[in-house]
């Protein structure tokens, strides 16, 4: 039996917001990211909220030169386009994870709870995968089914 992959990406509050808020439909990276479709990704926003707040299914992801991921995504990246030419600037490639059913936490996980679950625990730069009977995952997963 296949279980579902578990990722955490750190995020901004705003580009958290705007994904649970359903106006950005996809997450972009100036890296590709190896995320199997049917995935779910939690959405840990930086400081200073400093918290997991939500989550969302994986798409399918998508790399390819900057210019061709802004015509594919743009409108649905949540971004002004002079915000996605700054951040992929230099880049020859940019990558784009499409992500549905984003849904909010009705209790967000502190960073400081997220640490007593997985001690030294640090909210990934990229994103880290969750593996499977990790105590981490299973605080996620708690308020995943609390959630339903």
């Amino acid at each position: 039996m296949k279980h579902t992959q578990h990722v955490l990406i750190s995020l901004e509050e705003r580009h958290a917001n705007n994904i649970i808020g359903g106006t950005k439909k996809v997450e972009l990276r100036r890296r590709t990211m190896h995320i199997e479709p049917g995935a779910i990704v939690w959405f840990y926003v930086k400081k200073p909220v400093g918290a997991v707040v939500g989550y969302a299914t994986v798409g399918t992801t998508y790399s390819a030169a900057p210019s061709t991921v802004w015509r594919k995504f743009g409108a649905v990246s949540g971004l002004k386009k002079s915000e996605f030419t700054s951040y992929f600037d230099g880049a020859s490639k940019a990558s784009a994870m499409s992500i549905s059913n984003p849904k909010k936490l009705k209790t967000s996980i502190s960073l400081d709870e997220l640490r007593k679950n997985a001690p030294g625990f640090q909210p990934p730069q990229f994103y880290c995968r969750l593996e499977m009977g990790t105590s981490l995952l299973f605080a996620l997963n708690s308020k995943f089914e609390q959630n339903m």
